[in-house]
């Protein structure tokens, strides 16, 4: 039987974190992935949703050219030529990656792992004794009862980046990040895009003035917003080119009707085939359950990433991921402060966040005060014709000290990391302030949002 120090199952962006860094702290590690390393992330995620954002933003600049000077015309999109990028980034950084790992001497194996026993694992009837174990298994899209995806007329995320062609319309059921970028594509790409939301507001887990910032931007774009909104899944019909659902709002029903239905309502970890049966490894509600150090019920399995809930992102994997490799390596940690952890949905414009609403704020006790500063007033945004938006900054009323910064703008989701740091440094508004941000920027947003929070703006 071999033997290695550590064994991460996924090969996703924290499995492939945790084995790396595993072999950088002097241990002999596997990495266990069924598809191909990268993971939802660098295939099915991330990466291409990114790719075919970034082309609808490309492709909005073009139509708006005039306001610059520039004529374009006969303005198209390649649907095909779009799709062959895709692959061709794909499979650069595919390539990329295994060339990363291997360098760092981590044993990539190809198939489905099963947990034996808490420190074995067997993979293509190749068993594997490992003295830690990192689950790194990610999640899929979460299924709405009912009404079950086909892959033609109800999708999944997975199912829209396979498509070829784009539908007439589409109607898109829960708008946290995945089906808010989904529907910021297609509407920049042609479709009639409706957003059906069951709470109040759109990104309902963020601060509220995101979630009504950016649906008034989606509706002034030509998106039909439904808040407050419950599907019934059971009334639903298909026939000819449509999918007709039946909304309860407001207590009246109305009908929905597009060529596609995308269901965003969230992801669930997977756990099922891993032989968890043969350990004290715990799920709860679809999630594994883990201490601070990411360990498992059972002392040498860990659990990071998408499996354990909580922040599903791809940077919040990487770093539990490097956290937990730590741990197995008999280190002490510090667990991930999560309120140090950027949010952000590439949406046009983009909505990022790290820190506390300010809701949470208050539930928290916390002498609270808020701050906005628009992108109207920024030199760079009016040059880049993109003035929609504000970054607001929640802090404390007494220390200054920042609680959280939730912005609305172009690339808001390049701006936030600055953010993350005064989070991170546990930075008052003042100190954010202070910090001299180049002129002309779009990071003066952020500069003046603060120097406003402190009182030392020159200009307001």
């Amino acid at each position: 039987m071999e033997a290695f120090d550590l064994v991460a199952i996924g090969g996703g962006t924290g499995g492939y974190t945790t084995a790396i860094h595993a072999t950088q702290l002097g241990l002999t590690a596997a990495l266990i992935e069924r598809e191909k390393v990268g993971g939802v992330c660098l295939h099915k995620g991330c990466i291409p949703t990114k790719l075919l954002l970034e082309t609808a933003q490309n492709l909005s600049l073009i139509r708006k050219s005039r306001t610059f000077g520039i004529t374009a015309e006969n303005i198209s999109l390649d649907y095909g030529a779009l799709a062959s990028r895709r692959e061709q980034v794909v499979g650069t950084l595919h390539k990329s990656l295994r060339s990363v790992i291997q360098k760092h001497k981590v044993e990539i194996i190809e198939g489905d792992a099963r947990l034996l026993s808490p420190t074995e694992v067997e993979v293509n009837g190749r068993r594997l004794k490992a003295k830690s174990i990192v689950l790194a298994t990610g999640s899929q899209p979460k299924a709405l009862p009912g009404l079950e995806p086909d892959g033609d007329r109800v999708l999944t995320s997975d199912h829209c980046l396979e498509m070829t062609e784009v539908p007439s319309s589409l109607a898109v059921i829960g708008a946290g990040s995945v089906g808010l970028e989904f529907a910021s594509f297609y509407l920049d790409v042609g479709a009639e895009v409706t957003l059906i939301e069951a709470l109040p507001r759109l990104l309902p887990l963020e601060d509220a003035a995101l979630g009504k910032g950016i649906e008034k931007l989606l509706a002034a774009r030509g998106a039909t917003v439904l808040t407050a909104a419950a599907v019934r899944p059971e009334a639903t019909r298909t026939f000819d080119n449509v999918v007709e659902l039946t909304v309860e709002r407001e207590g009246k029903e109305q009908t929905v009707r597009a060529e596609k239905v995308l269901i965003a309502t969230g992801r669930d970890g997977l756990t099922e085939g891993l032989g968890l049966e043969n350990t004290n490894v715990k799920v709860e509600r679809g999630s594994v359950l883990v201490d601070g150090s990411y360990r498992t019920g059972e002392p040498s399995i860990f659990a990071i990433g998408d499996v354990i809930g909580g922040l599903q992102l791809a940077h919040v994997a990487a770093a539990e991921g490097y956290l937990a490799a730590e741990a197995a390596a008999g280190k002490d940690i510090e667990p991930l402060d999560y309120n140090r952890v950027p949010r952000v949905a590439y949406t046009r414009p983009h909505v990022a966040a790290v820190g506390l609403t300010e809701e949470q704020a208050r539930e928290r006790g916390e002498s609270v005060k808020t701050q906005r500063f628009s992108f109207r007033n920024n030199a760079m945004a009016l040059i880049h014709d993109e003035p929609e938006g504000f970054v607001k900054l929640v802090y404390d009323a007494d220390s200054g000290d920042v609680l959280g910064v939730h912005a609305l703008g172009y690339q808001a989701g390049e701006l936030i990391a600055e953010a993350a740091l005064a989070r991170f440094l546990n930075a008052s508004a003042w100190e954010m302030g202070m910090n001299v941000h180049p002129h002309p920027s779009l990071s003066e947003v952020m500069g003046e949002a603060a120097q406003l929070s402190a009182g030392i703006s020159i200009y307001w």
